[in-house]
């Protein structure tokens, strides 16, 4: 019998440190990705920890980038990975790692009717009992309700992790005058108490969930999300054509995110026209979503047709932040907004509002950037002529910037799904005995140097339709 030896696995000591108590403060240390490394990793094979990533889909979201963030990350040599979606759309698809196996519940899962994550969990629960993942990952609140309805109604033992991407306060109070959303947070609170561990992007979101969902603080943990990276870095110095970003062109503003009721837009179009009273400029929206036609009309409206584009979706926006001369955040509501900080690691200036939860940790409270009020035109303009007459020096942003690294985040949720993989009840923990040399698979992709590894595909005793 060949046991996993969990315990020997080496955690550096650093990880477990941290500036607030029960949080993984990603500015403690910066180990190599690599940093945490298997037990079994003396010997020819070893049985990998299998964890599933649960999405509804890869749409141009930033909780979707963060997913794909961590599927390109985690380490090859520690974990064998699988995506698992609701339906197989969106720009973001072409950005997941070869070695991870996907699976489409939509086409390929026996969901009837796609796009809708409740009609998901079924499907999700044959491929729970099918795989028998170590870990199940989910993201985004609908999903994170069908991951721990479909692992409890499976009953594999598998170790279920939400992540929680927004705290959502405000929607929630707004909410609470119908019966029937009262009974969905009621709901809800039942289904994220069932999770073994909750994750929250920045500590306000982990208060969120703890004081929301009644949710005891030992299951919650803080872990920055995985956003600077040197792939990151490289890509925000490919050339930019844009006529707008020439030498003697007015200061560009720039802004990023869907175009939905959250990024409140809206707001920033009139902070805009009002800032166009006192200078030149101009301002870019970059993204795609519902409330186009109302922007774009907007946009007429205020006579800004002229200083105002909104091009949709850019694969690559990391060369315009680079650019840009502000980056404005204008949201009702986050979780640790990623754009901010990708900006930032750019050396650009930015303005943001102080909404829950975010902006404020990542500025350290107005230390690193303006913060003004919600919903506020008035108020945002004046941060974003102040912050165009006196910006932020580069270095402190870059800086600032640099805490929130895929090293530092990548090792802290190595080391978090390591522990949990440890805990009893762990399907897989002890295996058979190979009789035969492990089969070669193709979606393995390890980086140079390491050699090949054995991974659950090659176990005929997991083998089934969703391989």
């Amino acid at each position: 019998m060949l046991r996993v030896n969990f315990s020997s696995i080496a955690v550096p000591d650093a990880l477990h440190k941290s500036a607030v108590p029960g949080r993984r403060d990603p500015r403690c240390y910066s180990p190599p990705i690599n940093a945490v490394r298997h037990p079994l990793g003396q010997g020819d094979f070893m049985a990998q920890i299998v964890v599933t990533t649960f999405v509804k889909n890869l749409l141009g979201g930033g909780a979707e980038r963060v997913a794909v963030n961590l599927l390109q990350g985690l380490p090859q040599d520690v974990f064998t990975q699988e995506l698992v979606m609701v339906e197989a759309l969106g720009p973001y698809l072409a950005q997941v790692p070869e070695h991870v196996k996907q699976i489409d519940l939509g086409s390929g899962g026996g969901m009837k009717e796609q796009g809708n994550v409740t009609a998901a969990i079924a499907p999700l629960v044959r491929y729970l009992r099918e795989r028998k993942p170590d870990i199940l990952i989910s993201h985004l609140a609908h999903a994170n309700v069908a991951a721990v309805i479909a692992a409890a109604c499976a009953r594999t033992g598998t170790k279920v992790v939400l992540i929680e991407h927004n705290d959502n306060t405000l929607v929630d109070q707004a909410r609470t005058r119908s019966k029937l959303s009262s009974l969905m947070q009621q709901f809800k609170s039942l289904t994220y108490n069932r999770a073994d561990t909750i994750i929250g992007v920045s500590d306000g979101v982990s208060r969120y969930v703890s004081r929301t969902f009644n949710v005891p603080e030992t299951k919650v943990e803080t872990i920055y999300n995985p956003v600077v990276s040197s792939a990151m870095m490289a890509r925000s110095h490919e050339p930019l054509l844009h006529p707008w970003f020439a030498p003697d062109a007015p200061p560009v503003l720039l802004a990023s995110g869907r175009l939905r009721e959250q990024k409140d837009f809206s707001t920033l179009l009139r902070a805009f026209a009002i800032v166009r009273q006192s200078r030149s400029c101009r301002l870019l929206i970059l993204g795609e979503g519902e409330l186009r036609p109302e922007l774009e009309a907007e946009v007429a409206e205020l006579g800004l047709q002229d200083s105002v584009l909104l091009p949709g979706f850019v694969d690559n926006p990391y060369p315009y932040m680079r650019a840009a001369s502000l980056f404005v955040l204008s949201s009702r509501w986050e979780g640790l907004p990623t754009v901010l900080v990708e900006a930032m690691a750019c050396g650009t200036p930015v303005v943001a509002t102080a909404c829950p939860s975010g902006p404020a940790e990542i500025l350290e409270d107005g230390e690193h950037g303006q913060l003004t009020e919600m919903g506020d035109p008035n108020a945002l303009a004046g941060a974003i002529l102040a912050e165009l007459a006196a910006p932020t020096p580069s270095e402190q942003l870059e800086a600032r910037a640099a805490c929130f690294s895929f090293e530092n985040a990548i090792a802290s949720y190595t080391d978090l799904l390591v522990s949990k993989a440890a805990q009893p009840g762990r399907p897989g923990a002890v295996r058979e005995p190979k009789t035969s040399p492990p089969v070669p698979t193709t979606n393995r992709a390890s980086a140079p140097g390491q050699r090949a590894l054995q991974t659950r595909e090659a176990d005929p005793k997991r083998r089934g339709k969703w391989n």
